[in-house]
């Protein structure tokens, strides 16, 4: 049996007698309350805080104030236009000279003068070069002397035929007799003729002993110098002529490109414009015409060569240079373009910024007229849908742009169009202390 623990006797409280229990409680709820109070004044704190925050962005609000929303995107606009857009095909050519003589020895002998400069423009007919004349001239007189003798023979000759003829007639020759004389003269006349050919060729052998030129053109570099022997059958010549007026262009082609050639030159004007373009597409080194199309295509490379003429009377062009050949393939009336730049590519297609009056932005999706083959890559490119003429496209600046962007536009030279007068003197000192800085 466990021994109970006495009970603590409990007496009764009267209004004013404290005791030990009693006090524990009063001191609990005093804490409470102070926490309470806290908390309402931190709570009446923040709503005051609030308020007069408030009060402050009303009272600063107004027409020099900062905007809340994002500033607008700077951006350089430009056009749409409509006009006319020639379309050209570009190919890789090489100059060539119109004519290319080598201007060789046609006779043997030593070489007595030369008659031109290196690099000299000549003139068809102009002295080159004079062989030494005398072994010709020399030739040319005895094939004469032989002529001068063989007419002597044919004179008497004829002379006998005519006596025999008239013997013939009172029976004092026989017919045979007359016959051989007959042949006889015959036989001289052919003589002469053959000696008269060889006047002929000793007069050519003579005159080829003087060199002309057979061409309008410029001489190369001399390949012969004066003195030398020279034969007919040499290898090399005397020197080159080219003709550089007019001159001409071999280009290339590819072969997808014959059939728009072709359907352009059933036309009304079937003759094609072309532009000599030097190496980087920086200079036009000449305007001429299309001559002539290959009559077949490679079958290892696919193309197809061209030729073209142009007068060259700059001097601009020169065999052996190589060039781009612009071929003028048509002249696209009334077209709607726009720069390349204005054109950008997305998921859906080829698109462009469009300016609206609100001066924001609408993404608007764009068809551009297909490249035909080896077509010259312009800076400007045609629109067959989206656009009309007069729009105001963005043309530099779209990576910070999405549909409904505000903007501030400025033209090609940095000018702003429309934009707040004083944002404008407010930012330019900006800048200015920020490089100075």
């Amino acid at each position: 049996m466990t021994k109970q623990q006495p009970t603590e006797p409990h007496f009764p409280v009267t209004p004013g007698q404290s005791g030990g229990a009693p006090a524990e409680t009063a001191e609990s709820s005093g804490g409470k309350m102070v926490v309470i109070i806290a908390i309402c004044l931190l709570v009446v704190g923040a709503a005051v805080w609030f308020a007069r925050n408030r009060a402050a962005n009303a009272a600063t609000k107004g027409p020099g104030a900062r905007s809340m929303e994002m500033p607008p995107v700077p951006v350089v606009a430009v056009t749409v236009a409509k006009k006319d857009v020639p379309i050209y095909l570009t190919g890789i050519g090489t100059v060539q000279a119109f004519n290319t003589v080598t201007v060789r020895a046609r006779v043997d002998g030593q070489v007595d003068k030369i008659a031109f400069t290196e690099g000299q423009d000549v003139r068809a007919g102009d002295l080159l070069a004079q062989i030494d004349p005398d072994p010709y001239r020399a030739a040319l007189s005895q094939v004469t002397a032989k002529k001068g003798q063989d007419e002597a023979q044919l004179a008497n000759a004829r002379v006998d035929l005519k006596r025999y003829a008239d013997l013939l007639a009172n029976e004092g020759v026989t017919q045979q007799q007359y016959d051989t004389q007959k042949a006889l003269v015959d036989q001289l006349v052919a003589t002469v003729n053959a000696d008269q050919a060889a006047i002929e060729s000793a007069k050519v052998l003579l005159a080829y002993t003087t060199i002309v030129s057979p061409i309008d053109g410029r001489t190369g570099i001399r390949l012969v110098d004066q003195g030398n022997i020279v034969h007919a059958s040499d290898a090399n010549g005397l020197v080159v002529i080219t003709q550089l007026k007019p001159i001409s262009v071999l280009f290339i082609l590819p072969e997808q490109a014959l059939a728009s050639i072709q359907q352009q030159a059933e036309g009304a004007d079937p003759d094609f414009a072309v532009q000599a373009v030097s190496q980087g597409d920086t200079n036009v080194l000449g305007e001429g015409k299309l001559a002539v199309i290959d009559n077949q295509i490679d079958p290892n490379t696919r193309q197809f060569k061209l030729k073209a003429t142009f007068p060259n009377t700059d001097l601009r062009l020169w065999p052996g240079q190589f060039v781009s050949a612009r071929l003028l393939l048509t002249v696209e009336k009334g077209c709607v373009v726009v720069p390349a730049a204005v054109i950008q590519q997305g998921p859906a297609g080829a698109f462009a910024f469009v300016i609206k009056d609100d001066q924001t932005v609408e993404v608007r999706p764009v068809k551009v007229a297909p490249a035909l083959p080896a077509q010259d890559k312009q800076p400007e490119v045609i629109i067959e849908d989206g656009l009309r003429p007069g729009e105001r496209v963005v043309l530099e600046g779209q990576f910070k742009l999405q549909q409904g962007s505000r903007v501030r536009v400025a033209d090609a030279s940095g000018k702003t169009e429309g934009g707040s007068p004083k944002a404008e003197d407010t930012s330019k000192p900006a800048r200015r202390s920020k490089a100075q800085s």
